[in-house]
């Protein structure tokens, strides 16, 4: 036996003093899983220092557990453990500060200790105890020597070790904090999960380049297997669009949000509300993508049916405008003394009846903005270059319950005006400019070439449509004057009552 090996009697020796709150230690020892620090380099070089440091042939990082005492570090043996029973570090991590035993021989504590009475033959020994921040003794940072030393360390060597004990427990403590929060984030993600796997939707999550990590039980309960990893349980028809606008999504950043099927396990492709929203870093780089998908499949077969439903609807109203306008033309042939109000009244159903086109289910999304709108009531005074009616400025979607009241209002100036105004004569042109003003509209009506009335004409149920149609509907206001080159009106109306 050499003096690096020790032994592993247990009889012979002095037991180190016993602990009152043994078992908060052995919790505190579980808890902190300093198991796992076994040769760490920082440890290790401590204890070479220590060695070099106090001139011994032995240094040591002990962890004193119930039964045994444990070297995570250590330098000069190759033994792993030790015996409480004959542990000298047991003895000094309870000690107040640096415990020196000159020598072992002298002591009562280890005289007969089998480590003093035989091999190794310890004679010097000085531990400094390493102590939890609860105060919990853990073990000790000590030297050994197998020649006495009757004067001890000097005062250098007992401050270096005390310093160098410090350290020993910085690392153990920076251990036992990572331990934490790793448990801590593993308890958080475990939450996060159970909480991902309760939800009736399907989650997912990504890294930055779009490569799925992490699906919720609901995936793989609607699709029974694996197949949407590659994106296979996507309905065929589906998955050119969707994946041209995940790889956009993914290289702008921008959310992710579209609709499509995907293959349930049973066979059935079920309608799917899919989302992804992108977590980016402080400089704005996406580092992550979270995203779900909601069975939307019932609710897409009502919508479907409803506006199935909505478009005959619309069809029989438009019918209905249609027999109106043709029932009130054969009663004025009996009353040609009524004709010019049947015109006028004929006219303003069939500027109803365009206006339903907006208030109705449509395949054309061009036609749901106040461009197209106007583009409609004034087709019937030219389209293109020919365009007597010409309309620029800024255009926005409009609500449907907009489109009725504004139709109305243009289809009544564009009566007048081809009745008495620009749009009566042969050169007779008329502009409408609209500026988007924050929270209001300015639309500008200009007719230039046109008659100029010698007095303003009196109010009658056009202009009182008008008035009603902006100041009420619309939340807006008009003003009518006539200039030099004809009407000019210049409404206001609210963002609020007329966007989408």
């Amino acid at each position: 036996m050499t003096k690096a090996e020790f032994p592993q009697a247990t009889s012979g020796s002095v037991p180190a003093p016993a602990l009152a709150g043994e078992a908060e230690r052995g919790e505190v020892l579980r808890r902190s899983g300093f198991d796992s620090l076994d040769d760490d380099p920082e440890l290790c070089a401590i204890v070479a220092f220590a060695a070099d440091l106090c001139g011994t042939e032995v240094s040591l990082v002990t962890l004193v557990g119930e039964d045994s005492q444990r070297f995570l570090a250590r330098r000069g043996t190759e033994a792993r453990e030790t015996p409480r029973s004959i542990s000298f570090c047991a003895h000094a991590m309870v000690h107040d500060g640096l415990m020196q035993v000159p020598d072992a021989r002298e002591d009562r504590r280890f005289a007969a200790n089998p480590l003093v009475a035989g091999e190794p033959f310890i004679r010097f020994y000085a531990g400094q105890p390493l102590v939890s921040p609860e105060g919990v003794p853990l073990g000790a940072l000590c030297v050994v020597d197998f020649e006495p030393r009757p004067g001890g360390l000097t005062e250098l060597q007992r401050r270096g070790l005390e310093v160098l004990g410090a350290s020993a427990m910085l690392r153990m403590r920076a251990h036992r904090k990572r331990l934490e929060i790793q448990r801590e984030a593993e308890a958080r993600e475990e939450q996060l999960r159970t909480l991902a796997d309760s939800i009736p939707a399907i989650a997912w999550s990504a890294d930055a380049d779009g490569n799925f990590d992490y699906f919720n039980r609901q995936l793989r309960a609607f699709t029974g297997d694996d197949s949407h990893r590659d994106g296979s349980a996507i309905h065929r028809d589906d998955f050119d669009r969707v994946n041209k606008l995940w790889e956009k999504c993914r290289k702008t950043g921008e959310i992710y949000e579209t609709e499509h099927r995907i293959l349930r396990h049973d066979g059935e492709y079920r309608w799917m509300m899919a989302r992804a929203v992108p977590v980016k870093d402080a400089d704005g780089r996406v580092v992550r993508w979270f995203g779900t998908a909601v069975d939307i499949h019932d609710a897409h077969l009502l919508s479907e049916s409803r506006d199935l439903l909505a478009r005959e609807l619309s069809h029989r109203i438009k019918n209905i405008f249609a027999v109106i306008a043709g029932l009130v033309s054969l009663s004025a042939r009996k009353r040609p003394e009524f004709k010019a109000f049947a015109d006028e009244l004929t006219g303003t159903i069939r500027a109803l009846g365009r206006a339903h086109d907006f208030v109705r289910p449509i395949d054309s999304a061009a036609r749901d903005n106040l461009h197209g709108l106007l583009g409609e009531l004034f087709a019937p005074y030219g389209v293109g270059d020919g365009a007597r009616v010409k309309v620029s400025g800024d255009d926005l979607s409009i609500a449907s319950r907009a489109a009725t009241p504004l139709a109305l209002v243009f289809h009544e100036l564009a009566t007048n005006s081809a009745k008495y105004g620009a749009l009566a004569t042969d050169d007779g042109t008329v502009t409408l400019d609209i500026a988007d003003n924050g929270d209001d509209l300015v639309l500008a009506w200009r007719e230039n070439g046109g008659k100029v009335p010698k007095r303003v004409p009196k109010e009658g149920f056009g202009s009182r449509l008008v008035e009603m149609s902006v100041t009420g509907q619309l939340g807006g206001t008009w003003e009518r004057r006539f200039e030099p080159d004809g009407l000019a009106v210049d409404l206001t109306i609210s963002k609020a009552a007329v966007a989408a």
